[in-house]
């Protein structure tokens, strides 16, 4: 892919969504299958807002890793630096649409997800260095030897463009919230934008208010803290001001990957040089949108979906 503008990196999955909703998994007679994972959703997202994406992870040598590429290129994101774990299967994740804000989810990544077996040789080095819009994740320092490279990746790139953390803390993936608040905490230092809601920015700097998160944020270098509030709509701060978006109401149908498609929506902000409100307000209104539908990355809104929730 020539003229790459956002390249994410970290998981990514098979989503197997249940057919019936309102039920619990045992209940569940069928499944549909999705693309899915933090990173890989959030490049399908900025895709879907014209912006040329790829994604940097891992699968395994079997019909779904298959599956995993064929669906990127179908998405119009590049599947590139798509590598595969020789003895590692692609993740597996059941969703369970009861409660449908807060799904509960079943991952099946034993005895590691290939993402988090990526080594240093398979990181695109001159993409590091040129990407105008460089993404990584909380997740992806859950376990080595991802959580090196990862390292790695963030002292290359130091700070250039717009470097972004989303925090993504997921409590399954880690022993316990102080060993995540270490291994998520030293990325700070290397990384200009930080997005996250209560719970992340708690494990990250140690509170979840979000204005004194925001403080400890900007304290550590940031130039711009992005903490979602839930129903309470999404703070945005800078060193020069901060500002509270509303929330977007909708009626939810599955909570899953709204996170994702905000942060898409954010990538299209910041590639745009969007003021701090203008970008929230966006972002805020593309993660709503796709609280709305079912399913992560087939659910990622376009910009004529976002300026129709915008203009009502």
């Amino acid at each position: 892919m020539t003229d790459l503008e956002a390249l994410t990196i970290g998981r990514v999955g098979v989503d197997l969504y249940p057919q019936q909703s309102g039920v619990r998994l045992a209940e569940v007679e069928t499944f549909a299958k999705f693309l899915g994972g933090t990173a890989t959703n959030v490049a399908v997202a900025a895709a879907r807002l014209g912006r040329r994406s790829a994604v940097l992870t891992k699968v395994g040598p079997d019909g779904f890793g298959d599956f995993v590429r064929s669906a990127l290129e179908g998405f119009g994101v590049s599947a590139e630096y798509v590598t595969t774990a020789p003895n590692l299967a692609t993740p597996v994740v059941f969703c369970e649409l009861n409660p449908p804000a807060d799904p509960p989810l079943l991952f099946y990544r034993a005895p590691i997800a290939p993402d988090l077996t990526i080594e240093p040789n398979e990181v695109p080095w001159d993409v590091v260095d040129s990407v105008p819009l460089l993404w990584v994740t909380g997740t992806g320092v859950s376990a080595e030897p991802a959580r090196s490279t990862q390292r790695s990746i963030l002292e290359h790139r130091s700070r250039r463009g717009h470097t972004v953390l989303d925090l993504d803390y997921r409590p399954m993936f880690w022993p316990d919230e102080v060993t995540a608040r270490t291994e998520i905490s030293w990325m700070l230092d290397y990384v200009n934008v930080v997005v996250g809601n209560r719970t992340e920015v708690r494990v990250a700097v140690g509170t979840a208010n979000p204005d004194e998160a925001a403080d400890r944020l900007l304290a550590r270098g940031v130039r711009l803290a992005v903490i979602k509030r839930g129903a309470e709509g999404v703070l945005v701060a800078t060193e020069s001001g901060r500002w509270s978006v509303p929330p977007c109401p909708v009626e939810v149908v599955c909570g899953l990957g709204a996170g994702d498609g905000f942060g898409g929506a954010l990538i299209h902000g910041l590639l745009s040089d969007w003021d701090p409100q203008r970008l929230a307000t966006y972002a805020n209104a593309a993660g709503a949108l796709v609280a709305s539908r079912l399913a992560c990355a087939e659910a990622m809104p376009t910009n004529a979906e976002i300026e129709e929730v915008l203009c009502i």
